[in-house]
């Protein structure tokens, strides 16, 4: 049996990630590892950005108004 044009293209895109230019299995880590430090940086702000002290809470609830007589 001969290989298909797939299992051809297959083996092609692996002799280029681990022998091409930019696509040499470093800098795929290295870029892979920049992604995940940022989105482990995005999640953090975000936790922080979330928890509020009491002391920055402000109260918006309108006061009733107690001069009134009720029936």
């Amino acid at each position: 049996m001969s290989p298909s044009w797939i299992q051809l293209l297959i083996v092609v895109v692996v002799a280029l990630l681990l022998f091409g230019g930019r696509g040499r299995i470093s800098s795929i880590m290295g870029d892979m590892a920049k992604g995940i430090g940022a989105f482990r940086k995005g999640l953090k702000d975000e936790e922080e950005t979330k928890s509020v002290d009491n002391d920055e809470m402000v109260n918006v609830t309108p006061q009733k108004d107690e001069t009134k007589a009720s029936s």
